[in-house]
């Protein structure tokens, strides 16, 4: 999980990045299982991010693909503070489509 403080004046081009990144990784990566991004509705430039993988493996791979290193680069300027969380999954609960 990843909490991040964005810089407000940069946020819709920070938002743009994200996204990006996002859909690029979960599209070409089989170990990127899911994504979530969610903002403070009282402060939008408090962002966090869930991700979630099939394995540490698949993380480790994550990080050194092209979309994660441009993402980043593209960033670096616009993130004031990063917060790295590592989590265990208890559980979750979807409908079914």
């Amino acid at each position: 999980m990843a909490k991040i403080k964005v810089d407000p004046l940069q946020l819709e081009k920070y938002n743009t990045a994200l996204k990006e990144q996002m859909t690029t990784a979960v599209k070409l990566e089989p170990g990127v299982l899911t994504y979530y991004a969610v903002s403070d509705q009282k402060d939008p430039s408090a962002i966090t991010i869930l991700e979630i993988y099939a394995s540490k493996e698949a993380y480790n791979t994550h990080i050194e693909t092209a979309h994660f290193k441009k993402y980043k680069e593209t960033v670096k300027d616009m993130v004031k503070s990063l917060e790295l969380v590592d989590v265990d999954m208890l559980g979750f609960a979807t409908k079914p489509n």
